[in-house]
């Protein structure tokens, strides 16, 4: 009996042993599991709260359209169109490495090249697998489904007149910022700036819900330029055609409104397509109309002779002798192509006599000259604001001496861009007022500065429409129903050491209509090479064709009757008729 009763002492003993230690295996797993609920509520709350935003929660930016940039009349120019860009978070895709091959066809990528910039950069978030993609194209993508890849909505810039524009407008980079030109210029008042939002995205990087807004998207500013697209289409066909014909190495042409200061068009020759990323180098960017400067030959001594009348010393009744044709200064000679004998300035002006402007240039004080040409603008940047814009050279009156003040007066020994040359002719056209350059459009006639008197500017304009009469130098530059007032110019190329007898810029400038100056411009071919080289020959059509056509286009009442077609130059006829004078 004793010994049974052992053993049913021993049987409960051990069951309550078991209890007791099971019952404390199950309390000290429930003190473990409220630990760990205590821990992960309070203690590591933040740092699974960030783990689980990473995964889920995003911050994504808003992207901010850049402003619209459009002609003086609301013709686009510059639009910003959306485009969706691809990128990746390395990490994530890692997990998905037989996806790759898929994702390259898809991108158009090498997929070993991409499977090492995906595991290279592993210890990244972010990482750009394509920019600028159609929205199509990205939406076909991340169709695909695979982990990791994602989308963005960014915004590509387009330029819808192309290379007609491409100078003057410049271009954006891929973040839409601007790079060049006007783009550039205006990029404070064009960026926009973006926004921010944080959503819930699933595992496939699709938006569940959109929790906030952090900051909203600010769009950037439509900008109204200067410009009138009509005339600027203009100025680049005739350029082009004008460059092609002549076989030059390049060529520019500004047009500037008189009673403003408003640029109405700006080209140059070769020129490059905005839109096409790819083609863009440096050397075809730059805007020659106003960074390139070039020595202006005799299209500068209109404003000497404004010097002249300015001092007092010449006025349109002013006789200079030429005589016997040439004119010895030092070691130097210039000469005339013929012995113009004793004839007054408007025919110095006519027939573009080197011996006559140099008689008219050393009678004038270097410091009265100086001062004249420095307040017409030459040897300073414009007020344009243009990216990069030269002030050309003009040297300082005290180092000028005999040989250089003529030479300078025959356009050597002094540069000038064609805007600058433009800006000048504009300023004697609004009789003595210089007025600011601008490339943004202006609500009426701008402010400006006196600089020359109304009976100086009247006195010269009257000179300058000798030039473009039947006996002057620049009779091609006549525009039929228009008076005008202008001066070619020719000038030897500067090269290492000296000038080049074989290489010419050839040039025209002028103002239209003559009796109330409405339009001046600039037009310049750089190297004519078909066989003519001179100014006359080879700018002056060309600015007969840009300038009347933009007078008839702003539709500028003629201050001149119009001749029988027989009665006038072939260039300056319309295409049709001039085939048939031709012919």
């Amino acid at each position: 009996m004793k010994a049974r009763s052992a053993r049913g002492d021993a049987a409960p003993r051990s069951f309550r042993w078991r209890a007791a230690a099971l019952l404390a295996l199950l309390t000290l797993a429930g003190a473990a599991l409220l630990w760990r609920a205590v821990n992960l509520q309070l203690v590591d709350h933040g740092f699974l709260a960030r783990q689980g935003d990473a995964r889920f929660s995003r911050v994504l930016q808003i992207a901010a359209h850049r402003g619209t940039i459009t002609d003086r009349y609301g013709e686009p120019l510059a639009v910003s169109t959306p485009v969706d860009s691809i990128w990746v978070n390395p990490s994530e895709l890692a997990l998905a490495t037989d996806q790759i091959p898929r994702l390259a066809g898809a991108l158009g990528l090498d997929r070993q090249e991409l499977a090492r910039r995906i595991t290279s950069n592993l210890d990244r978030e972010f990482l750009y697998l394509a920019r600028g993609r159609q929205p199509a194209d990205a939406a076909a993508i991340k169709a695909l489904g695979i982990p990791g890849v994602y989308t963005s909505r960014e915004y590509r810039r387009y330029y819808p007149a192309s290379e007609v524009t491409g100078h003057l407008l410049g271009f954006t980079n891929v973040d839409d910022a601007g790079q060049e030109g006007l783009e550039l210029a205006f990029d404070h008042w064009l960026a926009g700036e973006a926004g921010a939002k944080r959503v819930i995205q699933d595992r496939y990087g699709r938006i569940v819900e959109n929790v906030e807004s952090i900051r909203p998207a600010r769009p950037g500013r439509d900008l109204v330029l200067s410009i009138d697209l009509r005339i600027q289409y203009l100025a680049y066909r005739e350029l082009k055609a004008a460059v092609r014909e002549q076989r030059a190495h390049a060529g520019s042409i500004v047009v500037l409104d008189v009673s403003s200061g408003e640029v109405l068009a700006m080209v140059n020759q070769p020129t490059y397509n905005p839109n096409d990323r790819e083609q863009i180098q440096a050397a075809d960017y730059r805007n020659r109309a106003v960074t390139d400067i070039f020595e202006p030959g005799s299209s500068i001594k209109p404003f000497w002779v404004a010097a002249g009348i300015a001092a007092g010393k010449y006025d349109s009744r002013s006789i200079i002798d030429t005589s016997p044709g040439f004119f010895k200064v030092g070691a130097k000679i210039e000469e005339d192509e013929h012995n113009f004998g004793a004839i007054d300035i408007a025919t110095v002006l006519a027939k573009s006599s080197n011996v006559g402007m140099a008689h008219i240039a050393l009678t004038l004080a270097p410091q009265q000259v100086w001062s004249t040409l420095t307040n017409l603008g030459f040897g300073e940047v414009t007020t344009s604001g243009y990216p990069g814009e030269s002030a050309g050279l003009l040297p300082p009156y005290s180092q000028w001496r005999p040989i250089g003040i003529v030479t300078m007066s025959h356009g050597y020994g002094l540069s000038v861009t064609p805007l600058q040359l433009a800006h000048a002719y504009a300023t004697i056209g609004s009789l003595g007022i210089a007025r600011p350059v601008s490339f943004l459009a202006a609500d009426g006639p701008a402010g400006g500065t006196r600089v020359l008197e109304t009976p100086a500017c009247r006195e010269l304009l009257g000179m300058l429409e000798t030039v473009v009469t039947a006996e002057g130098t620049g009779k091609l530059a006549a525009i039929p129903g228009y008076r005008v007032s202008g001066k070619t110019g020719t000038a030897y190329k500067a090269i290492a050491g000296g000038y080049a007898t074989d290489r010419y810029l050839a040039v025209f400038g002028g103002v239209a209509p003559a009796s109330d100056p409405r339009l001046a411009a600039v037009v310049m071919i750089d190297e004519p090479s078909a066989g003519e080289h001179r100014g006359g020959e080879v700018a002056a059509p060309v600015f007969a064709r840009v300038v009347g056509g933009a007078l008839r286009l702003l539709a500028v009442a003629p201050d001149s009757p119009v001749r029988a077609p027989e009665e006038l130059p072939p260039s300056t006829l319309p295409e049709t008729t001039r085939t048939a004078a031709l012919r």
